[in-house]
């Protein structure tokens, strides 16, 4: 992707990976016009001088000029015979520079459509750039030279030598008398455009950004783990160095005094250029940052990033103040908050997020970890999250602000779970640094380290009661500690192997784990033995989970892809639940105890009655993306008391909830809404216009972009019912349902003038209830 502001900051266009730029208006960031007509990646955009047009280059070998108003395409230059890797207005905005992977800059007129130069004479072309004023172009070449371009004659007018190697970058400062060019061995030479001499030259190896005032320029290195440096371009004396290394994009406030930086370790960071100090860290982003943008009115950052996200940040506080309305990364965990009717979850792209259970809205994103969070829970009264992360921090948040009260610090390895007590006033947190830690959640201290495991703690669980703790991990012993006094009651040390899951009994009696030994063991609590030893699977044990009755045990083999039930008094396996085709992630029994869920890798779901142990319904899905690892879990989870519903978290970084349905001993699932994931939304559409749509619907509708109170001008009859017909076509009903299935419902809309016929109300309201892909 690449981005890029108006000339005045009023709009913001960004190029994406679907071949389309999307123009968006900075005062609502509400879309102004989607420009498509390119069938390959789009490589570079440029505005105009006065904001009215952007020109685009692709891969698809064309140049295309836009009308941003109208989204029309004005222009289609043809001649590169190749990709194109970047376009440029010049200042008067008259002519339009671009140059592709085959060497050549062509030069064009943007009133006529025609090429006016292709300069191609000099070798393979590396860089090119305007003048301030237009009348020439700079560009550097592989046969060592920067050449001056005359615009108007269309005649080299100077040729400055003295690079060794060739040319990798031009830049003017904006008085125009002074040129500098990066060679491929890092030397920075600086030109008097005038004389056509060079003024002195220094070894940076980096890429050079101009300031502003001209007076300095910053160097920075994608590789290496070199940092950023600050050159006096006078003297050519470096001034001082800023710490951020491997860094992908430079910027300089409008003002030259501030630089903005953005790399490899995924933060962005604001420098003051006098001190040299670092006012602000950004974190949140989840891969690599790649572009860094000031904007004209200065009042924000804005960074784009690998995790496919653009975020907007305060440049006061330094937090991210827009970002898309779905995680961007892996969900792995995922919690019912009941008394608030919210959804919280926690994801690969470091943020945590509070969702409208019923209306799938993300109510607010908890902004802090730098790294994936793990896990989350919620207190007893539903007014605090504590998180764990990567990161080797816990994190104190406030839910009804978002604000983190506290960022608790002591582990030295990732944190990999975290609890609270059941009365509120304590956290627990397990690491891999062997040890567990107690919080006093009222003022943030370490109460107690729990030490003891030889080995990394991947899970903690307080007792019902909560005056005892569960652990367990890959030493495969489970201890449980007294959390008024953080002494070990009792060690389990009967498995063989790791233990991934254990699980207390409804009345905290027993504790149930499940090993890579392939052995389920049921412990007794007080007396601290095994009373059950469960074998039957063939593989690794992962999953296990306590039923709500209290009368069994479910236990999943990943790798088998097999569930198992167990009599908890007789020992005895009760139903062995076959179907699943790919690994099972995670299992979890419903609130009364008489279905369990299943879910595999890649979406694969499946509903199981507890008494007959037969699968009562199936879902296959596809929601794999690339995560960097094989094997990513899938969160699950039913809503508290609430045998209707449950939750996941996929891969896919998207939320769903689903409603549960029971008619004559037959069950049904359907979902009933999903987080977007960007690649669907229903922009523009005007609920207003179909009739008989319920409350609820329109919310739904709206919460993807819809338009609630159209403005019913003449120009946007025919966008409105193209948008509906869009958002109608693109509602799936069934598994495999394609968008041209689709067609019959479509097909009652249509634009007559200013007149949009309406699809009828059981028809809309059927695809909203049984929408896969958007609600």
């Amino acid at each position: 992707m690449t981005c890029l502001y108006s000339p005045d900051g009023s709009s913001f266009a960004m190029a994406l990976y679907d071949y389309t730029i999307t123009v968006y208006a900075t005062s609502n960031w509400e879309k102004l016009s989607i420009l498509s007509g390119h069938d390959q990646y789009v490589s570079s955009i440029a505005y105009s001088p006065n904001g009215d047009h952007i020109v685009s280059g692709s891969y698809d070998s064309t140049v295309r000029v836009w009308n941003i108003p109208t989204g029309d395409c004005l222009h289609i230059f043809i001649g590169h015979n190749n990709y194109i890797y970047s376009v440029a207005f010049s200042p008067q905005g008259n002519v339009i520079a671009s140059r592709g992977s085959d060497g050549i800059l062509r030069i064009w007129d943007v009133d006529t459509g025609g090429c006016l130069s292709v300069i191609s004479f000099c070798g393979y072309i590396n860089d090119q750039a305007f003048s301030p004023k237009g009348d020439n172009i700079a560009f550097g070449t592989q046969d060592c030279t920067v050449r001056l371009w005359d615009v108007v004659t269309r005649e080299c007018c100077s040729i400055l030598i003295g690079h060794t190697t060739w040319i990798t970058s031009v830049a003017y400062s904006t008085q125009e008398d002074v040129l500098i060019s990066t060679g491929g061995d890092g030397v920075v030479r600086v030109w008097d455009v005038e004389a056509g001499t060079y003024r002195h030259s220094f070894q940076t190896d980096g890429n050079p950004v101009i300031s502003p005032k001209g007076n300095q320029i910053a160097t920075f290195k994608t590789w290496d783990d070199k940092e950023m440096e600050l050159w006096d371009l006078e003297t050519g004396a470096r001034i001082r160095t800023l710490d951020h290394k491997n860094v992908y994009s430079v910027v300089y406030s409008s003002q030259g005094d501030q630089i903005i930086s953005g790399g490899e370790d995924m933060t962005v960071r604001l420098w003051d250029i006098d001190t040299g100090e670092c006012r602000h860290m950004m974190t949140g982003h989840a891969k690599a940052v790649r572009k860094v943008l000031y904007p004209p009115k200065g009042d924000h950052i804005t960074s784009l990033s690998d995790d496919w996200t653009v975020r907007l940040w305060n440049v006061g506080s330094g937090t991210s103040r827009k970002i898309s309305n779905h995680h961007s990364g892996s969900v792995l965990s995922i919690k019912h908050l009941p008394k608030r009717n919210q959804i919280a979850t926690c994801s690969q792209d470091s943020t945590i997020r509070l969702w409208d259970a019923e209306l799938g809205v993300c109510c607010r994103t908890l902004i802090g970890h730098s790294k994936w969070v793990y896990n989350i829970a919620h207190s007893p009264q539903e007014d605090q999250l504590v998180s764990c992360s990567k990161d080797t921090t816990v994190r104190l948040w406030d839910v009804e602000s978002g604000a983190c009260r506290y960022t608790l610090t002591g582990h030295t390895g990732e944190v990999n779970d975290i609890a609270f007590s059941p009365q509120g006033n304590q956290i627990a947190s397990a690491c891999d640094d062997n040890t567990i830690r107690l919080w006093n959640v009222k003022t943030g201290e370490c109460q107690r380290v729990l030490e003891g495991h030889s080995s990394e703690v991947w899970m903690i669980m307080y007792s019902p009661e909560g005056n005892q703790l569960a652990s367990t991990g890959m030493d495969g012993t489970v201890r449980l500690w007294n959390t008024g006094t953080g002494i070990c009651q009792h060690a389990f040390t009967d498995h063989i192997n790791y233990i991934e899951r254990m699980d207390y009994s409804p009345n905290g009696n027993q504790i149930v784990s499940g090993s890579w030994d392939m052995t389920v063991r049921l412990w007794d609590v007080k007396a601290g033995v095994s009373s059950h030893i469960f074998i039957g699977h063939q593989n690794q044990v992962t999953r296990v989970a306590y039923s709500p009755r209290g009368d069994q045990v479910a236990s999943a083999s990943r790798d088998e892809k097999t569930v198992r039930l167990w009599d908890v008094v007789s020992g005895e396996c009760r139903h062995t639940l076959i179907g699943h085709k790919k690994q099972i992630s995670e299992i979890t029994y419903s609130p009364r105890g008489n279905l369990i869920a299943s879910w595999g890798c890649e979406g694969e779901a499946r509903l199981w009655s507890v008494d007959t142990g037969n699968c009562c319904w199936t879902l296959e899905y596809d929601t794999a993306i690339t995560t960097g690892y094989s094997y990513v879990q899938h969160s699950v989870a039913w809503m508290d008391s609430d045998d209707d519903a449950f939750m996941t978290g996929d891969c896919d970084r998207s939320v769903r909830v689903w409603d549960v349905t029971e008619k004559d001993g037959q069950y049904s699932v359907r979902m009933r809404w999903r987080s977007t994931n960007g690649f669907l939304d229903v922009e523009e559409a005007c609920v207003q216009d179909v009739q008989g749509l319920s409350d609820h619907n329109k919310r739904l509708l709206k919460q993807r972009g819809a338009v609630g109170e159209p403005n019913l001008r003449l120009r946007e009859a025919g966008k409105k019912a193209m948008a509906m017909t869009s958002v109608v076509s693109t509602l799936k009903s069934s598994p495999g349902t394609k968008a041209s299935d689709m067609s019959s419902i479509a097909s009652t809309i249509s634009s007559r003038g200013t007149q949009i016929s309406k699809p009828s109300k059981r028809r809309i309201q059927r695809h909203l209830r049984t929408s896969r892909y958007i609600l």
